[in-house]
């Protein structure tokens, strides 16, 4: 086996430590442990092709090969801790062999390709042809059916090729290949009407694009969760999530706090009764904030557990995060952003922060407990992000593209407590051709939906451009 494999460390003893590229064993470990459901494996058939031939050479030993891979995998499904690997059959490069593994398939959520030695690439493109999302892995040498598999992917198969010599790099493409199962696994909540595209309104589309329920709440389901919320359950939540962890307490009152604490611990009973994994709200002038005050903090607690608290009603946002947590196991900032050409950058805004940006296993980052800045009222987060460090900015749009950029975070600013309470300065590449191009065209003209976009710590540009393909999606550079 090459010497690559041991070139990356992996980190383990941790339900939700970090392995190579910053994927994450179980996404979701933390919320599983506060109660909620824990999803079935995702099943990846694997399939090995090519037996010998004149590439990689005439004396080439194909079940030695599938050993060596066999014995890969098992460690990837170990570290991964959520997949299970199926089938694992040599079949040639040529049609005999391919029907009867694409008849064996069975309840495979995904395949993975290991491309061995040259031949025909017709089983490629037939197994491609079934619908499900694959990998085909490909190593140096093994021959060239990799030029038809652009091809494929134009022509919309959830493909995705990785010609590489390093063994690693599987670990990738399998927790890539677990996103589209558990989207079709998700339920999100939606309380009163949603926003965003006019295609992520839709729960039938919504379902039908990306495998996810949308499940409606009513504000009065909230309202009567938070009543039956346990006074003192409440109280504790409130001093150990919040009061005592908190850097400072600016303005909310002690009661206030506690309110947010309740509405977390509402929001929680309801989702584990609907098996949800994400929740979003018509926050903004749609729920009764003097009985339950802003859900910022119970998003924000939500997104540190590795779930989805998505304010707005926001669908659109709401998804993106969910992809994310599920691909990269790190939650989402949600943002208002703005522009300051004067730096080359964007500041994104939002009185919404999680407080673990580098997944629910890492520290929190400090933060103060302020009210919401639109109207001084309940109580919200100033979270101090982390200067120095590289950011992904997306948004999946109209449910088939995904409007993508990255930047570093420069500035931790405080422009006279103006706009909204969490803040960063992200330097881009070209802020004046962003400005220029914000939107791409894609969003309508509604204020919240062209607006927000959700960032993401880490540079995940390559990996997003390989899930979008796996979903069925296509990626629009905005800068």
């Amino acid at each position: 086996m090459p010497s690559t494999i041991d070139r990356r460390g992996f980190l383990t003893g941790s339900s939700a430590a970090l392995l190579a590229g910053g994927f994450v064993t179980r996404p979701m470990a933390q919320a599983e442990a506060e109660g909620w459901p824990k999803p079935r494996p995702t099943k990846i058939h694997v399939v090995y092709m090519g037996l010998r031939g004149a590439w990689p050479k005439p004396e080439f030993d194909a079940p030695a090969e599938v050993a060596k891979f066999q014995k890969y995998l098992a460690g990837v499904a170990a570290r991964l801790g959520d997949v299970e690997f199926a089938g694992g059959e040599l079949i040639p490069n040529r049609n005999e062999g391919v029907a009867k593994t694409i008849a064996s398939l069975g309840d495979a959520d995904a395949i993975l390709l290991i491309h061995l030695a040259f031949g025909s690439s017709e089983p490629m493109r037939k197994l491609a042809d079934t619908g499900l999302p694959m990998v085909i892995f490909s190593q140096p040498f093994s021959g060239h059916d990799w030029m038809y598999v652009p091809r494929w992917q134009k022509a919309g198969a959830k493909v995705v090729l990785l010609p590489s010599s390093d063994y690693a790099d599987l670990d990738r493409a399998v927790a890539l290949l677990r996103v589209p199962a558990r989207m079709r696994q998700s339920r999100i909540l939606l309380v009163g009407s949603a926003a965003g595209t006019a295609a992520a309104q839709s729960a039938d589309r919504v379902r039908d694009r990306t495998g996810a329920e949308v499940v409606p709440i009513t504000v009065q389901q909230v309202i009567e969760a938070h009543k039956a919320v346990d006074a003192k359950a409440a109280e504790a939540e409130a001093e150990q999530e919040w009061l005592r962890p908190a850097k400072k307490i600016v303005e909310p009152t002690r009661e206030e706090i506690v309110k947010s604490a309740r509405m977390y611990l509402a929001l929680k009973q309801l989702m584990i009764r609907e098996r949800a994994q994400a929740v979003t709200i018509r926050c903004l002038g749609g729920i009764p904030i003097a009985t339950l005050g802003y859900p910022c903090l119970a998003f924000s607690k939500l997104c540190d557990l590795g779930l989805v608290g998505a304010c707005e009603a926001d669908m659109d946002s709401t998804l993106t995060m969910l992809e994310f947590a599920y691909a990269f196991g790190k939650p989402g900032f949600i943002t208002d952003p703005l522009f300051d050409i004067s730096k080359n950058a964007i500041i994104h805004a939002h009185c919404l922060a999680p407080t673990r940006m580098d997944g629910p296993a890492a520290e929190r980052a400090p933060f103060l407990i302020r009210t919401h800045r639109d109207d001084n009222k309940g109580a919200s987060l100033e979270v101090e992000l982390r200067a120095g460090q590289e950011i992904t900015c997306a948004k999946l749009a109209n449910l088939d593209t995904i409007l993508l950029s990255s930047g570093k975070i420069i500035e931790i600013p405080d422009f006279d407590d103006r706009g909204c309470r969490t803040q960063i300065v992200t330097r881009v590449a070209d802020a004046r051709s962003m400005l220029a191009n914000w939107g791409s065209g894609l969003l309508g003209d509604d204020m919240m939906t062209l607006l927000h976009r959700v960032v993401f710590y880490g540079n995940h540009i390559e990996s997003v451009r390989d899930l979008a393909q796996l979903m069925g999606q296509k990626v629009v550079m905005e800068g």
